[in-house]
Formats: C-alpha cells, sequence, structure tokens
C-alpha cells in the first residue's frame, strides 16, 4: 500500500507542477490536493513500517511548490476583457464582404449542365 501511495503521489505532484506553471494554472489544486493526500497516507504507512521518508518528503515538496506557483498565479494575475465592441465591428465587416463576394460571382445555376 505504502508503495502504491508513493507513486500515485509522485505522479499527482508532478501533474500539478505542470499544470502549475501553464496558463490554466487553477486546474493544478485538483492533483495538489491529491498528492498532498497520498503523501500522508505514504507516511503513515511508512511510520508503521519504518520504512525511509526521504521520497514521500520530495512528493511533499513538490506539492507546495505547485500549490504556491498556482496561488500566487491565481491572486497576481487579472483578467483582462478585451473591448468586444472592435470585435463585433470586424465580424460584421467580414459578414459584409463576403456577402459582396458572393453576389460578385453571380453564378447562374441554370447554366450548369449535371448529368
Amino acid at each position: 500500500m505504502r508503495k502504491i501511495c508513493i507513486t500515485l503521489g509522485f505522479i499527482s505532484a508532478i501533474l500539478a507542477v505542470i499544470l502549475s506553471v501553464l496558463p490554466l494554472s487553477n486546474l493544478a489544486f485538483i492533483p495538489a490536493i491529491a498528492a498532498l493526500v497520498f503523501g500522508i497516507i505514504a507516511i503513515y504507512y511508512s511510520n508503521k513500517s519504518g520504512s525511509s521518508k526521504k521520497i514521500i518528503y520530495y512528493i511533499l515538496i513538490l506539492t507546495i511548490i505547485s500549490l504556491a506557483t498556482s496561488t500566487y498565479k491565481y491572486v497576481f494575475s487579472d483578467t483582462v476583457i478585451v473591448n468586444t465592441e472592435e470585435l463585433q465591428e470586424k465580424e460584421k465587416e467580414s459578414e459584409e464582404e463576403a456577402i459582396n463576394d458572393l453576389e460578385e460571382l453571380d453564378l447562374d445555376l441554370e447554366d450548369i449542365n449535371i448529368e
């Protein structure tokens, strides 16, 4: 059970570190909490059997780093909403251009023979 918890904790911690540096860093909280839980369970089983806890501490350090990075990005990054009116105007202009291009083509379907 100890080895399973260490493996799952290590995978979760690595995933949390990777997600914490990506733009969607809020997703890093889920594997970080899972890594903490697996790390605590692994410490419990290590105390019970008297095994080494060195790798478990690495798991916890990686988890703390990912939580710190995600929290920092959550607190200090601002969500900027771009002026949507300009985007809507550009969309209308491109739609009008597309309609004009289609009108310029002016194809007669009666002239086309499909056999």
